[in-house]
């Protein structure tokens, strides 16, 4: 891939920056999109590592969930003239100039500190997405068996848990 054939130039000029693109598919989810959405999950993990391995050279590696209208998106059929008129403010709101304005700042001297990032651009909005990190752990001195689990750790643990919404359940509102 590019960043196999590039980080040894941006190693030796101790500079470079990669902008790698993902989809919400991959890190919300989407039903109906599994095979895509393991892929475009497997590039945040790529990103991650190219940042911590570059760190030392100063090669950042961020990543972009675009929201913009593509012949992808397009090639969705509409069913009825709501959805027919909410089509139509997409495509006005959401461009693809808006989401290369931050793929540039990424590369800019300017963004020099910011490295292994999940961004999405969403029409005229920006998003910084969490990671996955741990949010709740329990331990058992003795350990677990599946009936303490289910009886102790589950339970304490849910309402920690995140919900399957897609991405439309979690960015509800039109794009700004």
């Amino acid at each position: 891939n590019v960043c196999r054939a590039s980080i040894e130039y941006f190693r030796e000029q101790q500079n470079g920056s990669y902008v790698l693109f993902t989809s919400t598919s991959g890190l919300i989810g989407n039903i109906g999109q599994a095979n895509y959405a393991a892929a475009k999950l497997g590039v945040m993990g790529l990103s991650r590592v190219v940042a911590m391995e570059g760190q030392s050279k100063n090669v950042r590696s961020n990543i972009i969930a675009p929201f913009a209208w593509t012949r992808m998106i397009a090639s969705i059929p509409v069913k009825d003239e709501a959805s027919q008129k909410r089509v139509e403010r997409f495509q006005r709101t959401m461009r693809a100039d808006q989401v290369a304005q931050l793929a540039v700042a990424l590369c800019a001297d300017g963004a020099k500190d910011t490295s292994g990032q999940i961004f999405c651009v969403r029409g005229n909005e920006v998003f910084l997405f969490n990671q996955p990190r741990p949010v709740r752990g329990m331990a058992k001195l003795e350990g677990w068996d599946p009936s303490s689990l289910i009886e102790h750790a589950l339970p304490a643990m849910r309402a920690n848990y995140t919900d399957l919404g897609a991405s439309m359940n979690v960015f509800p509102w039109d794009p700004v």
